[in-house]
């Protein structure tokens, strides 16, 4: 989903793209790409710097799909908690895959700056808000970031996440000050131009019927030409086609869906103002301010393609409940993309066979991951970097087929559901909490004005220390005295 108000309106296209030539004439280079997203661009760029010919072919146009619609929120990581991948392959190869897809920020990072990519509009932090009051699980999760991962973050407490999100819905969170977001359209297509100045040939409209996979050149068949490569790059996400069926089903489709709001004006600014990225750690709202007073939000997600239109209303609906300030906003424009989820929801990263390698799978958390994945292939067909091996433990599986999007589909609206009524009761809580503590302050206020001390509290707080028991008297000690409440209360009394 796209991130400025001019990007979010253009078409799906731009007249002025300099791509609009299809392959009309036989080719050979050393490396032919699959897929003109992030991924394969990244791949090209790279790999043409080192001295490779390459031809990318695309089915459609440039960053049609996910790559070019898409909230740029770019900060490390993958879209798996870190907790689950230490489980999967141990604490040192988590840190290499971190490392990686550190890297991959990095990289964006040093190619989105308005030298390479006029416009590309970038604004800096990213925070992971929790849905429930979850302190304990916060400081677990920054121990392991910042000790485990060298990983720059910070813990917010709840009340510096309302000062900036006019919202109880909210509690503990976590701030990347490092990552950022970007235009995703003009990303996608600043790098398709960096990779041609490159000496990279951008294909569009040029869909693959046949892959021959044999022999040490490889050769793939268009509607008008025939091209042979050395390596073959499958970077085209869920939309591979026919040829590639039983990689494309490895992957799970899951359409994202967005919108972005008319100038809400001044009142934004007194409601949301933090300028980063905000995504929920459920993963089901993800938003950011644009233009400065105008919301860009992304929620509702499917697994089969719909038209964009129908979700303004489900996305106005969400903003309401979250930010009841801001009522029944003004929605400009509405568009998704697809992202191809893997079962296991690590990215496929890697060698498939001899000159044949994929990069795909990037899910939700995609901008780092694919500029990861494409310059790490592009110096593995090149320099022999062998990292790609630390992904061989996430293995192509099959992901379901229309079992998979049924299933998919009703774990995602389970999910939904869970993280809402989890968030009601923690809201729950905490106003219950409140009004014990309203109630216990005007009480401690009414037996002050009477002269009174008030009953003992219930219960202890958390982790007071229980008085020890008065020493038991000696037989023929004479007793101490006990003052009452009322002659400590009334001037007179004993002393």
């Amino acid at each position: 989903m796209t991130e400025t108000s001019t990007s979010a309106a253009d078409g799906p296209g731009d007249a002025a793209s300099p791509f609009r030539n299809r392959l009309a004439f036989d080719l050979d280079v050393d490396i032919c790409v699959v897929g003109a997203g992030v991924a394969g661009l990244t791949v090209a760029r790279e790999a043409a710097r080192l001295g490779a010919s390459v031809a990318v072919l695309e089915g459609r146009h440039v960053g049609w799909n996910a790559s070019g619609h898409n909230l740029g929120t770019v900060m490390p990581g993958f879209g798996v908690p870190v907790s689950d991948l230490i489980e999967r392959v141990g604490l040192d190869d988590a840190r290499e895959l971190w490392a990686l897809a550190k890297e991959g920020v990095d990289y964006v990072r040093a190619t989105a700056t308005e030298d390479l990519i006029p416009g590309i509009a970038t604004s800096e932090g990213a925070l992971e808000v929790s849905n429930v009051d979850a302190g304990e699980t916060l400081i677990r999760r920054l121990q392991t970031l910042a000790e485990d991962f060298a990983t720059e973050v910070e813990g917010w407490q709840v009340d510096r996440v309302r000062s900036v999100l006019g919202t109880g819905r909210y509690f503990h969170g976590i701030h990347y000050p490092k990552a950022f977001q970007l235009d995703g359209r003009k990303y996608v297509h600043g790098l398709a131009a960096l990779a041609t100045r490159m000496g990279a040939r951008i294909f569009e409209d040029t869909p693959v019927v046949s892959i021959d996979f044999s022999g040490i050149r490889k050769r793939i068949v268009t509607p008008s030409a025939r091209l042979r490569a050395s390596h073959i790059v499958l970077a085209g996400n869920v939309h591979l086609g026919a040829p590639l069926k039983r990689l494309s089903e490895t992957l799970l489709p899951v359409w994202r869906y967005a919108a972005l709001t008319e100038p809400l004006g001044e009142r934004l600014a007194e409601i949301i103002s933090f300028h980063g990225s905000v995504t929920d750690s459920d993963g089901i709202d993800h938003f950011r301010l644009v233009d400065g007073d105008r919301l860009l939000w992304s929620s509702p997600e499917t697994t089969w393609e719909a038209r964009p239109g129908r979700f303004g209303a489900a996305v106005r609906r969400r903003i309401a409940t979250v930010f009841p300030q801001l009522g029944k906003v003004p929605i400009a424009d509405v568009f998704g993309g697809a992202v191809g989820v893997t079962v296991h929801g690590m990215p496929q990263i890697g060698q498939l066979r001899r000159g044949l390698w994929v990069a795909s799978g990037f899910g939700r958390q995609g901008l780092n991951t694919s500029a990861m994945a494409g310059q790490l292939i592009a110096r593995s067909i090149l320099w022999g970097d062998d990292r790609w091996r630390l992904f061989s433990p996430f293995e192509l599986v099959w992901a379901g087929g229309t079992t998979g999007r049924v299933a998919g589909h009703v774990i995602g609206l389970w999910a939904r559901g869970a993280s809402s009524a989890a968030g009601m009761l923690a809201r729950h809580r905490e106003g219950a909490r409140a009004k014990e503590r309203v109630r216990e302050a005007r009480l401690a206020e009414a037996n002050f004005k009477a002269g009174t001390r008030g009953p003992a509290p219930r219960h202890p707080p958390p982790g007071a220390v229980r008085p020890a028991p008065p020493p038991a008297a000696q037989e023929g000690a004479e007793p101490d005295p006990v003052a009452s409440q009322e002659s400590e209360g009334i001037p007179g009394g004993p002393m």
